[in-house]
């Protein structure tokens, strides 16, 4: 059987990933940086909520995954927060400056999780490594439970061999969990061409906004976007996705 974690970017995210079957859900804001971590009225409001398994994101901010000392001070009350709101995971990730997983703080930060009881998984901060099979290695042996990754590549299906691979090397001592552009018109092929157990995705659809007026005259952020529009996670993609997967 092949489970379906869904990106969430918001309650109303999670609570569609949780009605269309999803497993687990990745609690996250701002997708178009990559994710960063959600507030906490969404951790507590999700948490609340949800009788599926509740992850959060720990990023402080878009860009790269190289942390200065402050930085690093807020990802480690991230996680406490999450462990003090009844989360059951987070997801992590630290490099060093030549593209190494930075092992003594991504430990430090699996050792608070699993000593309270949290599972642990390293996201896509592992496609950026400069030796995937070595990050492989280097993230087992710091104890995370799983990966989320898109081979290296843009896309999991682009990264499809190399996830294969990854699947191989890891040999059931970690779950490799494909994702970035997974969705119902590939998810099959993902799931053959790999052999990975597990899936991520977004399963996301635009919501128009209820707002009568508009006034199209503004763009409220650095790029031009649909300032009446929403990405929202559609319980019947995620069933879709779960569908074919298992197909």
């Amino acid at each position: 059987m092949v489970s379906l974690e869904v990106c969430a970017n918001s309650t109303t995210s999670a609570l569609a990933a949780q009605e269309g079957g999803a497993v687990r859900v990745e609690l996250c804001d701002n997708l178009n940086d990559g994710g960063t971590t959600p507030s906490a009225g969404q951790i507590l409001t999700a948490r609340k909520l949800l009788h599926i398994k509740l992850y959060v994101l720990i990023r402080p901010r878009g860009g790269d995954f190289l942390y200065n000392d402050t930085e690093y001070d807020i990802i480690t009350s991230d996680v406490r927060f999450c462990i003090d709101s009844g989360c059951d995971g987070i997801v992590i990730g630290i490099l060093k400056s030549d593209g190494t997983v930075d092992k003594e703080r991504c430990r430090e930060l699996v050792q608070l999780a699993k000593k309270w009881g949290l599972g642990v998984t390293f996201h896509r901060a592992f496609d950026m490594c400069v030796d995937l099979y070595q990050a492989l290695e280097d993230i087992i042996e710091i104890g995370c439970d799983r990966i989320l990754t898109s081979g290296g590549k843009t896309s999991a299906i682009e990264g499809a061999s190399v996830l294969n691979h990854l699947v191989e090397k890891a040999a059931g001592r970690i779950t490799i969990m494909p994702g970035c552009g997974v969705n119902e018109h590939n998810a099959a092929d993902i799931v053959k061409f790999t052999g990975a157990t597990e899936l991520h995705s977004t399963a996301k659809t635009r919501m128009p906004s209820r707002m009568e007026y508009h006034n199209d005259h503004i763009i409220m952020g650095s790029f031009y976007g649909d300032e009446y529009g929403t990405d929202v996670t559609s319980a019947d993609r995620v069933r879709e996705i779960i569908k074919v997967a298992n197909s």
